[in-house]
Parts: C-alpha cells; sequence; structure tokens
C-alpha cells in the first residue's frame, strides 16, 4: 500500500485581518535508513514515495553504483524508512564513503575533500544534443504545471528528464537532491540513455547539483532557480549547459550555449 505524502493539518488563516479556521495539506518528511549489502549507509530525509528510486540514485550520485549489473536487489519497508540494497560484488567505493546525515535543503555536511570524492570518475559530457530556447521555456513551465504535490502543499522541489520534444520523467520530493536522485535512479533501472536527454528543475544550481547531473552525463540542466559560481565552474569544467531563471518568458545561459539554438 503507498503511503501518502501528504498529511491534513488544522490551520489558523489570516487574509485581511480575518481569522478562520480550515484544514490544510502539508507535505510529509520521514528519514529513511539505506543499508548496503546490510552494513548502514546513511539516513535520508526525504519524502516518501517512490524509495527504490531515491535509494538507487543515490548510490549512483556517490559513485557507489556504475553499472546495472553491479545491482542485484532492492528491499524497501517503507512504513519502517529502511532500505535494503545487495549488489552482486564488492563496491570498493563503499569504504571511502563518509557516513553523514543528509539535511532537505542545506547539504550534507561534507567534509574537507569533498569535491575530491564526489568528482571522481566524471568524464566531461559530449553530446550533439540542441534545443530550441522556446522549447527550453515551454519545459519550465510544464514542471510548474505538473508538480501535483507542490500545487498541493508548496512545500517540494521538482526535477523532470526530458528529450528534446517531450517529457519522459517527473519526481517531486521535499527535498532537491532527493528529486534529481529519483531521476537517476529510475533512468539507472531503465537503462536510458541520458547523453540526449535535459534536466528541468525547479531548484537552483548547486555544485552538488552540477555534479549530479555530469555524473549522470545528462548535456543541459535548466532550472526556474539561480546557478552559484562554483556549480558554474564545474559545468564549465565537465561540458554542461546550465540554463537559470527559466521563467516567465526569459532565461540566462551561463555555460555551454551552443546546444540552444535561437532563430
Amino acid at each position: 500500500m503507498a503511503i501518502s505524502e501528504t498529511t491534513t493539518v488544522t490551520v489558523k488563516k489570516v487574509i485581511g485581518g480575518r481569522v478562520t479556521t480550515v484544514e490544510d495539506e502539508v507535505a510529509r518528511e520521514v528519514p529513511v535508513t539505506i543499508f548496503l549489502n546490510d552494513e548502514e549507509l546513511v539516513t535520508l530525509v526525504c519524502s516518501p514515495g517512490h524509495l527504490e528510486e531515491l535509494a538507487v540514485g543515490f548510490l549512483c550520485s556517490e559513485g557507489i553504483l556504475q553499472e546495472r549489473a553491479d545491482l542485484k536487489e532492492v528491499f524497501i519497508r517503507p512504513e519502517e524508512g529502511l532500505i535494503w540494497v545487495e549488489t552482486t560484488r564488492p563496491v570498493p567505493a563503499r569504504r571511502q564513503f563518509l557516513k553523514r546525515y543528509i539535511t532537505t535543503c542545506c547539504g550534507r555536511g561534507r567534509s574537507t575533500f569533498y569535491f575530491v570524492n564526489d568528482a571522481r570518475g566524471i568524464s566531461p559530457v559530449t553530446s550533439s544534443l540542441a534545443v530550441r530556447g522556446s522549447t527550453i521555456l515551454e519545459f519550465s513551465r510544464e514542471l510548474g504545471k505538473m508538480a501535483a504535490l507542490f500545487q498541493t502543499t508548496g512545500g517540494t522541489h521538482s526535477a523532470a528528464l526530458y528529450s528534446a520534444n517531450q517529457r519522459l520523467l517527473l519526481y517531486e520530493d521535499i527535498g532537491r537532491h532527493n528529486a534529481v536522485d529519483k531521476i537517476f535512479g529510475r533512468a539507472f533501472l531503465d537503462g536510458m540513455a541520458l547523453k540526449d536527454k535535459l534536466l528541468v528543475f525547479s531548484g537552483r544550481v548547486s555544485s552538488e547539483i552540477l555534479i549530479k547531473v555530469a555524473r549522470m552525463g545528462i548535456p543541459v540542466i535548466v532550472a526556474r532557480g539561480a546557478p552559484t559560481g562554483l556549480a558554474l565552474e564545474m559545468a564549465r569544467e565537465t561540458g554542461v549547459t546550465v540554463v537559470g531563471f527559466a521563467r516567465e518568458g526569459r532565461m540566462n545561459i551561463y555555460t555551454c550555449p551552443e546546444r540552444i539554438l535561437f532563430p
């Protein structure tokens, strides 16, 4: 049975000085612990849906899972917030993983060697993808319309995977990192090629988000928010096109602009 991603609360709503009591929907937030080969790895704070995608995508983002053949089984007890992932062989990256608690919005309390660990194994993104600027704005508008959990609660981020002309995947989560990991997880599980795809994203493009995109091999990220300076440095190094502020008929193209076409 699916676990609801929202809960109902009673609130005092004040509009123009008038106070009313109403029922409102808020996004649920739950801790989920991932065990890798029966060893506790990490606890994530997330929305309670699509946990298989989240766990697999997180392990891919960390460079722990690299090939589909490495993944043997995923077992989930959603009501207990527990996920077990088994691999077909020992995973060397597991020994280098810094056990940490991951917050929903503010990063991961990284060690000083964070960038060395996370950038390991990322090759420059090569792609012949080209997409019209008008198409990018339409994708961004569609993301806002299709994010049902956000429309209900106002408390989630969303990420969608597109080809040059259609939406393929869309996930929401209270954590922006989690939303992207769910995309990564489903694409990995389905063996989906990503070098000709775009990621459309509701939040800002931080260095961590850029690393996930580069590790996936996605050539273009389109965000409704802003990028950070470090994310742009990494985007130039990895060959990722970063488009920010893609909303209300405008956008900023920060890196690799040749992939975005205009009349």
